[in-house]
């Protein structure tokens, strides 16, 4: 089966606000705020990302204001004033022609909203988020049946054709089956395709 042809580039954000690593806490704080967002990538160079500094980050200032305990990291960040000396390194980073699935497991397994997209050589190119992987679920409910019928159903061996409906992003497909074998196969590329919320399945097979 054809894969859905999204990928992060198609929906990350292309200009992006980045500091270098000697930016000031305040200077930090001050573009958080101006540009509406939680973290910035720190770069190196010729823009290699090298780091990332969050409000998490920043926040640690506040934390450990009247303590001297806690773990012994994060108290030494606290006592940070630059960006390189905040920065959670090495960035957590996705590549511009990686799938939306794979951006959505990073996010999930590194618990991270935002990621910095990077090139083969680790050149920053945009950042994608949490609200950027969603937009694939504004897609019509006709052009993602469009698509089902096109790039799914037109690569499966059926002498009859079938149908297609699409509510809210919820797919029904109904018709015949020449085996039973091919309902998991149908069921995981109709998931597969970018915006489907959900499949329902009425078939029946011969």
């Amino acid at each position: 089966m054809p894969e859905s042809p999204y990928r992060v580039s198609d929906v990350m954000t292309h200009t992006v606000v980045a500091v270098g690593s000697e930016a000031s806490f305040k200077e930090i704080v001050a573009l958080l705020d101006e540009w509406k967002v939680s973290a910035l990538p720190v770069l190196a160079g010729e823009g290699r990302v090298v780091g990332v500094v969050s409000e998490a980050d920043l926040l640690l200032k506040e934390e450990f204001r009247d303590t001297e305990q806690g773990d012994l990291a994060d108290r030494v960040k606290a006592g940070a004033v630059t960006a390189g000396e905040l920065m959670s390194a090495p960035a957590v980073t996705v590549h511009a022609d990686a799938s939306l699935a794979e951006a959505a497991r990073i996010m999930a397994r590194r618990h991270v909203k935002r990621l910095p997209v990077v090139d083969g050589v680790g050149l920053l190119q945009g950042v994608v988020s949490r609200s950027d992987l969603l937009k694939v679920f504004l897609r019509s409910d006709e052009e993602i049946a469009e698509e089902i019928r096109g790039s799914v159903l037109g690569q499966l061996p059926f002498t009859e054709p079938l149908s297609v409906s699409v509510t809210e992003g919820v797919v029904t497909l109904g018709g015949a089956l020449p085996d039973r074998a091919l309902v998991p196969v149908l069921a995981r590329a109709v998931r597969a395709v970018e915006g489907v919320v959900d499949i329902r399945l009425d078939l029946t097979h011969r």
